[in-house]
C-alpha cells in the first residue's frame, strides 16, 4: 500500500498505465477530432489557413505550408504519440503547435475559445516530460538497468 500510495516512479505499473491512456486518449481525441479533418478538407482550407503572427514564422510561411505543418502536428505526430515512438520529439511538435495556437493565432478570443489548444498543449507538455512509460515503442529502445543501490 505504501508502494502504491507514494511511489514516484514512472517506470512503475500504475504510471505506466495512466501514461498510455493519456497517450492514446489525446492521440486519438487530436488525431481523429483535429487532424484528421484537416487532412481531408486539404484543398479547402489551404487558400484561407491563418499564417502565425511571429516574425520568423511570417517569412516564409504562406497558407499552404501552415496547415501542412499543422496537420503533421496534429495527425502524425499524434499517431507517434498513440504508438509511443519518439513520444517526447513529437510531444515537443505538438505542443509548440499547441502553443501557437493558443496564444498566437487565438491570442484574441475568449479563453472558452482557447480552452481546447491549452489542454493539448497541457498534454503534451507531460509527455514531454516524463515521457511514454512502460507499454510504448520506446521503452523498448532504451531500456535502464537496474540500479545496484536505491
Amino acid at each position: 500500500m505504501k508502494r502504491f500510495l507514494f511511489s514516484n516512479s514512472p517506470a512503475e505499473l500504475i504510471q505506466s498505465l495512466a501514461l498510455l491512456t493519456l497517450r492514446v486518449g489525446t492521440g486519438l481525441m487530436m488525431l481523429l477530432g483535429h487532424g484528421w479533418t484537416k487532412f481531408q478538407s486539404f484543398d479547402k482550407m489551404k487558400e484561407s489557413f491563418p499564417i502565425p503572427k511571429i516574425w520568423i514564422l511570417e517569412s516564409w510561411m504562406n497558407h499552404t505550408t501552415s496547415l501542412a505543418a499543422t496537420i503533421f502536428a496534429e495527425v502524425v505526430c499524434s499517431f507517434l504519440i498513440i504508438i509511443g515512438l519518439a513520444t517526447r520529439p513529437a510531444a515537443a511538435v505538438l505542443a509548440f503547435t499547441m502553443s501557437i495556437a493558443a496564444f498566437v493565432v487565438l491570442r484574441d478570443a475568449p479563453y472558452v475559445k482557447k480552452e481546447l489548444a491549452l489542454f493539448y498543449l497541457l498534454a503534451a507538455v507531460v509527455l514531454l516530460i516524463s515521457g511514454a512509460g512502460r507499454y510504448a515503442i520506446d521503452s523498448r529502445f532504451w531500456q535502464e538497468k537496474k540500479r545496484m543501490f536505491r
